[in-house]
């Protein structure tokens, strides 16, 4: 709801490239941190409960951001922007959600899909625009506050846990602590911080970034970033399904060259609209197989006692990886120059540390027992 918006808001307000940056990576922030919390509640609680309770609690939020927006106040969006992060806690809830229906075999392809519910992203980044010229700031949020409340009753009416789902009452906090000392935890958040966080990240601050670099309008720019996260939310069950077949490392390596190349070609500044849109495009390729490969790393390495308390730290993680390139993207932005490259530098030298941890330190076939594979380095 922000991100597409936010060089509207930079217009409208006046904000600097730090002030937007920040804008839009608050909820990120918020949403990440949340997840390590949802993650062992969903244990406890279920996916079902859960899902109605956060689709409930984002009401208020996108109200929020509505009426802030509409009252061009900087600090009520960063405010409702804040709050609007719960509603990013809602992966944490999926991943166990989703993985408790199907067998090990079928694990990667059934969490590959529930992530394909990034697709929300691209339907803001090219609706919300839109909407907000047909219609307005405050009804359009009020559609938005209208959809999430359709989706919580869709959740009562219509969603189940999984037979074989037993509550976990054990405290939450000594759970996170006991998944916060296997190595699979740390790996795998490394890893998902990076290709989730990249789509994060690229899928809020595409805006800023096209209009900046390219001059396009706000509706032409969210068009072009629909796209962008359209292309990852395909590519994403097919990285689980790709990793269900072949061992996950091989996908997360692709997924992690491709990443760094792809960076180093964007410096170059592709023309529009064909050079830029294939450079774009094949990047959120890139990381969205890589984020459908982490997931079924993380589902084939994770102790079962353990999946959903794993979830929310590696979910947490993912976030807080999309969180900071937006404030790194503003504040090296060159001015003068009209360029990211300090940016875009900075993420494929990181793919480029990441593909070789994960080529030289991460097994590609892990032991038969979960107590096993959560030990392996």
């Amino acid at each position: 709801m922000i991100g597409p918006m936010s060089t509207t808001y930079a217009d409208r307000i006046d904000l600097s490239s730090s002030e937007a940056s920040m804008l839009v990576a608050t909820p990120i922030l918020v949403g990440s941190l949340g997840r390590i919390v949802t993650g062992p509640l969903t244990d406890r609680y279920g996916g079902r409960a859960l899902f109605v309770f956060v689709s409930l609690a984002s009401i208020i939020p996108v109200l929020a951001v509505g009426f802030s927006a509409n009252a061009d106040s900087y600090v009520g969006l960063l405010v409702s922007g804040f709050l609007l992060g719960v509603a990013g806690t809602v992966f944490a809830i999926g991943i166990p959600f989703a993985k408790s229906w199907y067998e090990a075999s079928r694990h990667g392809f059934a969490t590959g899909v529930f992530g394909a519910g990034m697709v929300g992203t691209a339907l803001s980044a090219f609706f919300t625009p839109r909407f907000v010229r047909w219609f307005g700031l405050i009804p359009t949020h009020l559609i938005v506050a209208v959809a999430l409340a359709a989706t919580a009753g869709l959740c009562v009416a219509l969603m189940k846990d999984s037979p074989g789902f037993t509550p976990n009452t054990d405290p939450v906090v000594p759970k996170l602590v006991a998944a916060s000392k296997l190595g699979v935890t740390w790996e795998m958040s490394f890893l998902y911080a990076i290709v989730f966080g990249g789509f994060v990240a690229f899928s809020n601050y595409l805006p800023t970034y096209i209009k900046t670099v390219y001059d396009f309008s706000a509706v032409d720019a969210g068009t072009r970033t629909a796209a962008f996260a359209l292309a990852a939310v395909i590519a994403r069950p097919i990285g689980g399904a790709l990793s269900d077949r072949i061992a996950p490392k091989w996908v997360v390596l692709a997924s992690l060259g491709g990443t760094g190349l792809l960076a180093l070609v964007e410096i170059l500044q592709p023309p529009p609209d064909f050079w830029s849109g294939l450079t774009f495009t094949l990047l959120a390729v890139f990381l969205g197989i890589g984020t459908g490969g982490v997931f079924a790393w993380v589902a084939k390495r994770s102790p079962a006692s353990n999946v959903g308390s794993v979830t929310g730290i590696v979910a947490a993680a993912g976030g807080l990886g999309g969180y900071f390139p937006p404030l790194v993207m503003g504040a090296t932005y060159d001015e003068t120059d009209n360029d990211y490259t300090v940016g875009l530098l900075l993420l494929a030298i990181t793919a480029g540390v990441a593909f070789l941890y994960t080529a030289f330190k991460l097994h590609a076939r892990e032991p038969d027992t979960a107590g096993a594979a959560s030990k392996t380095p």
